[in-house]
């Protein structure tokens, strides 16, 4: 059953505290008037099966986890310290609209129901927020945008095949030997052949630290020896899954097939690191790169950054919209679009495109750097009266020009702030839709700060 807002608040051991702690703080008080508008529940509402809404176990109330979210963005707590500290926090607590009388909400509970919701959800959500910030009196005007990309790194630590070997061939025998009473005692077994691979990464770092000039060859050989294992414990997964598939009958069928769907899944990637492996050795090129078993959307991306020129993530598409082009201007900015690889700029565009017309936007002043073509940018985005490309486009005007690359440059600023402030440098949440909706949460708090700070 959904529930869109909780009960009364008030309590009467709320009557003994002073003050100064009924009162919040002068950001959450801010907040709170701005997450009171009752169209930002709307997107919940619309997209929860109708047939549930009325029946079941109540949710928290929807109203509760997007406080409770906002706070862990801007934060950066984890799920489990986010529900430590509301407990132990009175102006918390008011916050989220929790009764002192009340439990907070199980993080298990909270982390369930944000991937349940999903990315859509909260971008519409961001989408009503924006909308109403540009109705009423002290209406919010975009007269400029500018947008640029950036990577958000996936949860996953920097890959190699030797590892990515030893994560396959662990995980297959794992998974195999939860399922071996569901396969009979008969059933093909997966032998876990993780130290066969680790034995063979050891081996590897001792010829890398002796310095003899050979670590090029023992580096290939060895991983091809993985990768052999690696191929053995696929074939003997498959094995397994067609034996599971073949006694699903009766009682108890379902769970079967569910077991050999997961483990078909598990020995696709696995054959995949295989794949890649015998593609190294023969010296073609790997498209599609799998880095990770367990975030498998996650690409290699190369930017050129001196400070990391590979990441491992998802790009995603920051728009920002703002009031005007001076130095720290602080604006909106818009769900971003993003896709799985390494797309270009104009990839993305698109989508850029269709937010703004969503929103009904037509801006003055657009300033994007050089990875956009102008072609595509004439085609897309809405028609303004200046746009500048560094490198590519000018104004006419070479003191529009230098405006605008100075305004442009602050979008660089603006990631960086993201990225530090409201956990944009790497999402906690696995797979790209995970990353989508850890990007969206966090987009969200932004705005909502931002028009905080406005109305303060």
């Amino acid at each position: 059953m959904l529930r869109l807002s909780g009960g009364q608040v008030e309590s009467l051991f709320d009557l003994a505290l002073p003050v100064e702690v009924r009162e919040l703080p002068a950001d959450l008080a801010a907040l709170d008037v701005l997450l009171d508008d009752p169209s930002l529940l709307a997107p919940v509402e619309e997209v929860w099966d109708a047939a549930a809404r009325d029946f079941g176990r109540p949710t928290i109330p929807i109203e509760r986890l997007m406080r409770l979210m906002v706070i862990k963005q801007r934060s950066g707590w984890g799920y489990e310290t986010l529900v430590r500290e509301v407990s132990d926090s009175l102006h918390l607590r008011r916050f989220c609209r929790i009764a002192l009388s009340e439990r907070v909400p199980d993080e298990s509970t909270v982390r369930k129901l944000v991937r349940r919701l999903g990315a859509d959800v909260v971008e519409d959500i961001t989408r009503a927020l924006i909308a109403g910030a540009m109705t009423g009196e002290r209406r919010f005007v975009a007269r400029a945008v500018r947008c640029d990309s950036t990577v958000v790194e996936a949860d996953v630590r920097y890959p190699s095949d030797l590892d990515l070997a030893a994560d396959a061939t662990r995980v297959l025998a794992r998974e195999a030997a939860r399922t071996r009473r569901l396969a009979g005692e008969d059933g093909p077994r997966v032998r876990d052949r993780s130290r066969a691979v680790h034995r063979r990464l050891r081996h590897l770092n001792r010829t890398l630290a002796r310095r003899t000039g050979d670590g090029k060859q023992t580096a290939l050989r060895l991983t091809g020896e993985a990768g052999e294992l690696v191929r053995r414990s696929v074939a003997e997964t498959r094995r397994l899954v067609r034996r599971l598939r073949e006694r699903a009958r009766g009682r108890g069928a379902q769970r079967k097939l569910a077991v050999a769907t997961r483990l078909e899944r598990l020995a696709d990637r696995a054959g995949k690191v295989a794949r890649q492996i015998r593609q190294r050795l023969a010296g073609e090129k790997i498209t599609d790169r799998l880095v990770s078993l367990s975030d498998p959307d996650a690409r290699p991306i190369r930017k050129g950054k001196l400070r990391a020129p590979t990441e491992f993530g998802y790009v995603f598409q920051l728009t920002e919209l703002t009031e005007n082009t001076r130095r720290g201007a602080r604006g909106l900015i818009l769900p971003a679009p993003s896709a799985i690889g390494s797309p270009n700029e104009s990839d993305l565009l698109p989508q850029t495109g269709t937010e703004l017309d969503r929103l009904g936007v037509r801006p003055q002043d657009v300033a994007l750097d050089g990875g956009f073509a102008p072609g595509p940018v004439a085609e897309h985005l809405p028609a303004s009266k200046r746009t500048f490309i560094a490198g590519r486009q000018s104004t006419g005007s070479r003191r529009s020009d230098r405006r605008l690359a100075r305004y442009r440059v602050g979008s660089e600023g603006r990631i960086s702030h993201l990225k530090r402030r409201y956990g944009l440098a790497r999402s906690r949440l696995k797979g790209h839709p995970g990353a989508r909706t850890w990007v969206a949460w966090g987009l969200l708090a932004y705005n909502l700060d931002t028009l905080a700070i406005r109305t303060a």
